[in-house]
């Protein structure tokens, strides 16, 4: 990952900019740099993915236009082939090079062309204007907000303009900003049409999309290395992998020592695929003592979100800590294209597709999160094979008829897709999913509403939940997450729109804790 920041205006207080911009030096260790444009600042802390020479350091200038940009461009080397062609020149083997010769041929029309999990701020130096914008989906992180003077800021995190920005607001995915305007470039979570393939069409196509989508996000510069819980998602992006590489991969997965269902079946993927596997275990203690920290690096006070992120944090901290592995392939996103435990009680083909829109369109305030910042603070990039854009586009075209489960078995398209590979036992290709709860420990969500019990007596539960009205905590356990949140983030709550929950509306799902575990069709996923 890497950091970025931009005071859009002139008149900017230094010494302000540096402060808010040096608390995300963790996701960009390798080097930092702030320029002046004459009419503003760029900020760019550098983690050193591709192009790892000092020529790879941003922002690029062009002809008095500047840009910086933490993202990834897939296959960005056809591009610069033809920008090269056109006359352009390069100084280094960085993807974000091509951003401003892109910008001068085809102005904002670049950024539906880019094959990306991208943010950026670009100022133009013929206008003496900022652009900025964000992929499809939000993979890359990207906030905005503005000064007492009206100057707009923008920055990779919310932290980054506490202090600075009254409100702060996520930038919104498949956007670009520009004239004082947030236009739509791309909405990738509503189809223009339905795809009707048939079943095996669509898993054929389904399994070469995914396959790809691990592919392009196999190169780096840097070493490599995979998150692997053991469930369907992660094990399918470690098997391709494995398959794709010359070496073992490196895989690493995490739990409580005394229940963690997934470590057992992590491990039984790392020995079928022949990865370099590492397991790390967490205790009680970890998980209590690491929470503060976990919502200030989150900046969000989701119940879900929190709970997964203590796992996928005291990993990344165990990775970053023990290895040099700079860049991790994760299993996100696949639940929302997908389905979850309680989508099964969709009550058509059409609700279904229409959860499925609100839940892609809404991840970079969830699992998109959590997987940015859990991975970021430790100085590591995320890469994430399910938000492939070509292969999001195509699953949330398909005919919702053919997703929703009539199979007896949750994410059958996806499971049928591999099924003829052997890329993995059927124990795990069929496998139903287990609540990530389960999966790391049943006790690790015990051990944080025990620990949330002792902080409040009922009658300060019930004063403190009155102090919030957007979001108001529910529980014990929300209450506690909503008052360290806003420790931290005071008064930006609406930065997240709501708790992530069922969809409450549907028969079977008026639940009051968001874990599949309460579900009643969660049968035998935690085993």
């Amino acid at each position: 990952m890497c950091s970025i920041m931009g005071y859009c205006g002139s008149g900017a207080d230094y010494d302000t900019f540096l402060k808010g911009f040096e608390r995300t030096i963790s996701r960009g260790p390798d080097d930092s740099r702030i320029v002046d444009t004459g009419c503003g600042l760029l900020g760019f802390h550098r983690l050193a993915i591709m192009g790892l020479t000092p020529s790879g350091m941003q922002p690029f200038e062009r002809d008095g236009s500047y840009v910086v940009c933490n993202g990834e461009l897939y296959g960005f080397q056809k591009e610069k082939e033809k920008l090269e062609a056109k006359g352009y020149t390069f100084q280094s083997g960085s993807d974000c090079e091509i951003i401003l010769p892109m910008y001068r041929e085809y102005g904002t029309a670049m950024f539906s062309m880019l094959d990306a999990e991208f943010a950026c701020i670009l100022y133009d130096g013929e206008t003496g204007e900022y652009i900025a914008a964000r992929d499809p989906i939000g993979i890359r992180p990207l906030y905005y907000g503005y000064d007492a003077k009206g100057i707009i800021l923008f920055a990779s995190e919310p932290k980054n303009l506490v202090g600075i920005c009254e409100k702060i607001r996520p930038f919104p995915p498949g956007h670009f900003y520009q004239k004082g305007k947030f236009i739509r470039y791309s909405s990738i979570e509503k189809p223009s049409a339905v795809c009707h393939d048939d079943l095996e069409t669509a898993c054929r196509k389904i399994h070469d999309k995914l396959v790809a989508g691990v592919e392009k996000r196999l190169v780096a510069d840097a070493k490599v290395g995979f998150l692997l819980s053991g469930g369907l998602d992660s094990s399918l992006v470690c098997a391709i992998a494995a398959k794709k590489s010359s070496a073992p991969i490196r895989t690493f997965a995490i739990g409580m020592s005394e229940d963690a269902i997934d470590l057992k079946y992590a491990r039984q993927v790392a020995d079928f695929i022949g990865s370099d596997h590492q397991e790390v275990y967490m205790t009680p203690d970890e998980v209590i003592s690491s929470l503060e920290k976990v919502i200030e690096l989150l900046g969000t006070f989701d119940i879900t979100t929190i709970r997964a992120s203590m796992g996928m944090y005291l990993v990344c901290k165990a990775i970053h800590e023990q290895t040099d592995i700079r860049v991790l392939l994760t299993g996100e996103i696949s639940d929302e294209l997908f389905g979850y435990k309680y989508t099964d009680f969709a009550p058509s083909a059409a609700a279904f597709q229409q959860e499925s829109e609100k839940r892609v369109r809404e991840l970079h305030m969830y699992d998109v999160l959590r997987a940015d910042r859990c991975i970021s603070v430790n100085s590591l990039e995320a890469r994430v094979p399910f938000g492939d854009l070509d292969f999001v586009s195509y699953v949330m075209a398909l005919d919702p008829e053919l997703k929703v489960n009539r199979y007896h078995k949750g994410k059958y398209l996806l499971r049928h897709a591999f099924e003829k590979d052997g890329c993995l036992p059927d124990e795990i290709l069929w496998r139903e999913k287990a609540a990530f709860s389960d999966a790391v420990g049943h006790s690790m969500v015990d051990y944080l509403k025990e620990y949330a019990e002792t902080c409040y007596t009922d009658e300060e539960f019930e004063l403190g939940c009155r102090k919030y009205t957007h979001a108001r905590p529910f529980t014990k356990e929300s209450l506690l997450y909503r008052d360290i949140f806003e420790k931290y983030y005071p008064g930006q709550a609406e930065m997240i729109v709501d708790f992530w929950m069922p969809n409450q509306s549907w028969e079977g799902c008026d639940v009051k804790d968001p874990s599949a575990r309460v579900l009643s069709n969660y049968g035998d996923s935690g085993k």
